[in-house]
Order: C-alpha cells, then sequence, then structure tokens
C-alpha cells in the first residue's frame, strides 16, 4: 500500500481566528511502536476552545494542530506496534491514544504516575510545521507516535464515545478515584455543567450518591445534567452566597460530602468549602492556570476538610472511561452529549460555538466535505 505522505488540517495560526486548511505533511515511515490512522471522529474539548481562544497558550505554540479526543482507523503500523494490554495493532484495526510520555523522567520512573511526565502534553503542543506533523485531530490521517499509549476499541463503544474517553471521560473518573470513590447514600455537588461536569453528574449517580447537586449553566447545560442524574441543578444566575445556601438548605444545613470542581471559575474554591460537610472532601479538576483563587483556610482547618487535586487521567483511565461507557450504555442518554458531526471546514464555527456555550461536545469527521 502506498501511505499519503501529506494530510488535510485544519491548523490553528491565530487565537480567535478561523482555522486554516492546509496540507502538512506526514512521516515518510511509520517508526517501530507507531501507527499512522485515518480518524473518524474528533471531539473537542473545553482546552481545545481555551487554546483557540488564547486563555490557554505557550511560548511558540503557534502553528498547531488542535483535537486530542480521537478515534481513526489504522492505515499503517511499525515494527512491535501494540496497545497498553500488549494486544497486536494491526492495519484496519481501531484505536484511540492517550498523551505520549517519555519514560526516563521523575514523574514517570519515581512516581509511576503517566500525569506527571516532565515531557507530557501530546493533545497540546503539536506545533504544525515541526516533525512529526500531524498528531493532532484535525486531520484526515494522523501520527500516532511511539510513545503515546494507544487502546484498542471495542465495537460497541461508538466513536464519539471512545474519543470523549480520552481526555473528558479519563478526567472525570480519576477525579472520582482521587476522591477516594463515592460513598454509597452520600450527597455529592459537582460544580460546572459543560462535557465533563456533565458526565460527573451520572458517574456520581452511577456510584452510589444519593443526592447529586450541579451548578452551572446555561439553562439547556442544566436541562441534561437533569437528564444524566441530577437531582436538583443550581443556575449561575444566583449569587455565590446564595449558591452555598441553596446546598447547605438541601441537605439539612450540613453541606455536601463531596464537590468537584469542574468549572474554573474565580469563586469555585470559597464556593466548594461553604458548601463541604465536615470532613467532606473536594476535587480540584477545573481550576487551571497560575491565577490567585481565594480560599478559606480557616474554614478547611475547621471543618477538617480533604482537598485533592486530579490532573487529567493516564491511560489506565481512559480504559476504565471506555469501559464504563460500555457498562452503562443503556443507563443514560449520552448521545445528547454530541453535536451533529461536521468536516475540518466546519470546525472553525464548532469551536466558536462550544466558546459561547451552544453545543456540549462538538464532534468533528474529517471525512466529511
Amino acid at each position: 500500500m502506498v501511505l499519503p505522505n501529506t494530510t488535510a488540517a485544519a491548523v490553528l495560526t491565530g487565537h480567535v481566528q478561523p482555522l486554516a486548511l492546509q496540507d502538512v505533511p506526514l512521516p515518510a515511515e511509520v517508526e517501530p511502536g507507531a501507527a499512522l490512522v485515518r480518524i473518524t471522529c474528533t471531539t473537542l474539548c473545553g482546552t481545545d476552545v481555551h487554546l483557540w481562544q488564547g486563555r490557554m497558550t505557550f511560548p511558540g505554540m503557534l502553528p498547531m494542530i488542535l483535537g486530542h479526543e480521537v478515534v481513526g482507523e489504522v492505515v499503517a503500523v511499525g515494527e512491535s506496534t501494540s496497545d497498553a494490554l500488549g494486544r497486536p495493532i494491526e492495519p484496519g484495526a481501531r484505536i484511540g491514544w492517550s498523551e505520549s510520555v517519555c519514560g526516563r523522567c521523575y514523574g514517570c520512573n519515581v512516581l509511576r504516575e503517566p500525569v506527571t511526565c516532565v515531557e507530557r502534553g501530546y493533545g497540546y503542543r503539536q506545533r504544525a510545521d515541526q516533525s512529526p506533523y500531524a498528531i493532532g485531530g484535525m486531520t484526515q490521517y494522523c501520527y500516532v507516535t511511539p510513545g503515546a499509549a494507544k487502546l484498542l476499541l471495542p465495537d460497541e463503544v461508538p466513536d464519539t464515545w471512545a474519543a470523549m474517553s480520552g481526555c473528558a471521560g479519563k478526567t472525570v473518573l480519576r477525579a472520582f478515584d482521587r476522591a477516594g470513590g463515592i460513598r454509597p447514600g452520600s450527597t455529592v455537588v459537582v460544580q460546572g455543567a459543560g462535557a465533563l461536569g456533565i458526565f460527573a453528574t451520572a458517574v456520581a449517580k452511577i456510584s452510589g450518591a444519593a443526592e447529586v447537586i450541579t451548578i452551572g449553566g446555561p439553562d439547556h447545560r442544566l436541562a441534561a445534567a437533569s437528564r444524566f442524574g441530577a437531582d436538583v441543578t443550581v443556575p449561575l444566575s444566583r449569587k455565590p452566597v446564595s449558591r452555598i445556601a441553596t446546598v447547605r438548605e438541601l441537605t439539612d444545613g450540613r453541606g455536601a460530602d463531596y464537590v468537584f470542581d469542574f468549572a474554573g471559575a474565580d469563586t469555585v474554591g470559597a464556593e466548594a468549602v461553604g458548601m463541604a460537610a465536615q470532613r467532606g472532601t473536594i476535587v480540584v479538576v477545573g481550576s487551571t492556570g497560575t491565577k490567585p483563587t481565594l480560599v478559606p483556610l480557616g474554614e478547611v482547618m475547621g471543618k477538617e476538610l480533604t482537598v485533592r487535586g486530579s490532573v487529567n487521567g493516564d491511560i489506565a483511565d481512559y480504559h476504565r472511561a471506555v469501559e464504563f461507557f460500555r457498562a452503562f450504555a443503556d443507563r443514560i442518554p449520552w448521545p445528547d452529549l454530541f453535536s451533529e458531526p461536521v468536516g475540518l471546514r466546519g470546525a472553525s464555527k464548532a469551536l466558536a460555538a462550544m466558546a459561547n456555550q451552544g453545543g456540549i461536545r462538538a464532534v468533528i469527521d474529517p471525512r466529511l466535505p
């Protein structure tokens, strides 16, 4: 088979600018452990939106190819290419993949935590003008590097669900793991009604929470949260003090056993502490960046709260997310999360729509016009 030497790509060349449709080089050979994949589905993450907007930025990051929630069909593989479970990957296989790690740093070899790898960042630092060029999901063909943890996907899990597992799904499941799991009969507050918050709402309910309270907006996302298991939704139109009071009222003044931050707004830290019950657990997931956030540490001490950070997830969390979708395929209306797919030409509008909270998870299918 003659392999393509270029691929169509939607390239970010300037923040809040339409993506540029370009032909991007592909490697002449597929290295051992690598794969060349024809993309069938890329779901857009909030990080993609923030990178497009310039809310997240790195020195020398442009031009870059967005997209890190990706599923595709293998076109060619290098020698000894296998997935994270040791299963050989062959042409024609359907795979997803997670971040590439170096295997040499303190995070990899001492902490044994892929999310702490100093070279981690697959999906965030893929410049379109540097080899191996096409490693983002906004492409027709993607080069999956040797260090990327790959996963053969079960037929029962649709492309959109599998793609979302590659970031949103694994991020949420890791956060619940960091919380120590959900005690059956407990009360859970989910701050944020984007894709992560809505997915977390479903996970909390399926995990045995007696009451799930989801805070966010706009109204159509809160309506989705209700369909995904929220017993009560609280709109952002209420003041922070009112949101705290509402949670405490709903819990007979005790507060929530678990509070998950999937929002990242300026007030979520103080609100989480105010909403948490005595000896409750707060997991911080959405508050990225270096901007200082006010947190009442005296209340953290007085309530003896547990506060944990949780960063994305690794291939183990990715596998669990795929299996979660498979196990609970009929319990939740998962298709409600996803917009109608568009081709690369529609990617700019899809990003803008997500930035304006018009959709929950935009879907790009590069096979479409």
